[in-house]
């Protein structure tokens, strides 16, 4: 799988566990348009770093946080 599939999947099994309708998973979607909370991102985030084996936010301190959903995926792939 890629980055990019095994992220969009944790978005998806996410918001269905939280009972959340996820918005649309395009690239220039706001992540704020996702329909995720904080919650959502740390449990997202947790199970990435056990997926791909890497945590790009504790490596890349002060770089911005993504805005959209491809600066997400864009910051992942950096980082694998």
């Amino acid at each position: 799988m890629s980055v990019r599939s095994d992220i969009l999947d944790q978005f998806r099994q996410v918001a269905q566990e939280q009972d959340k309708r996820l918005g649309p998973l395009s690239d220039e979607t706001p992540l704020q348009e996702l329909g995720l909370d904080s919650l959502c991102f740390a449990i997202i985030v947790s199970r990435l770093e056990t997926v791909l084996g890497k945590d790009p936010f504790g490596t890349n301190e002060g770089a911005p946080f993504p805005v959209s959903v491809g600066e997400f995926v864009r910051f992942y792939e950096n980082a694998v």
